[in-house]
């Protein structure tokens, strides 16, 4: 049996802002929370980066890995309000187009929770849907959790209609 992805799998790519990560001193749970989330939800990982913070970092990783990829892209990491939490910036330099209603819909997971103070984007770039999660290994799985039911149509008509 081949582990290749076969053409109508549902395909996804996780990457982790985060300095701390990057340096050593942080452990990457919310990027591998994400890959056991997405698997089990029938998704494809076919590629997991770490990337330290910032504008550029964010914006070229992005760029690069959503060139020819007609999939979802999920950050983790640096939607806050601390000084090197630039991840929104970046990916706003990268998308193409917003998806504010995806945006919403996330923040409004847990109303309650730190998902008022989230500054996390959505859009799409080509074919590739991009999702910023924050960095707690929690908020990153409730907050994709909250739109993974229409994920697979946004792919879809990113596609150009092929279905998966």
């Amino acid at each position: 049996m081949s582990s290749e992805p076969t053409e109508a799998s549902l395909q996804a790519k996780v990457i982790t802002c985060s300095d701390g990560v990057i340096a050593g001193t942080r452990e990457d749970t919310s990027g591998q929370a994400l890959v056991d989330h997405l698997t089990e939800a029938g998704y494809d990982v076919v590629d997991r980066r770490q990337i330290a913070d910032g504008i550029e970092s964010v914006r070229d990783a992005l760029i690069e890995l959503a060139d020819g990829f007609n999939g979802v892209i999920v950050t983790t990491g640096g939607t806050g309000f601390g000084p090197r939490d630039l991840t929104p910036e970046g990916t706003r330099e990268a998308i193409e187009r917003e998806a504010p209603g995806l945006a919403e819909a996330m923040r409004l997971c847990n109303p309650k929770g730190l998902g008022r103070l989230s500054r996390a984007l959505a859009g799409t770039r080509g074919e590739a849907l991009i999702l910023n999660t924050p960095g707690s290994t929690k908020g990153a799985v409730e907050t994709v959790d909250a739109v993974l039911d229409v994920v697979p149509h946004a792919i879809e008509l990113l596609g150009g209609g092929r279905p998966h």
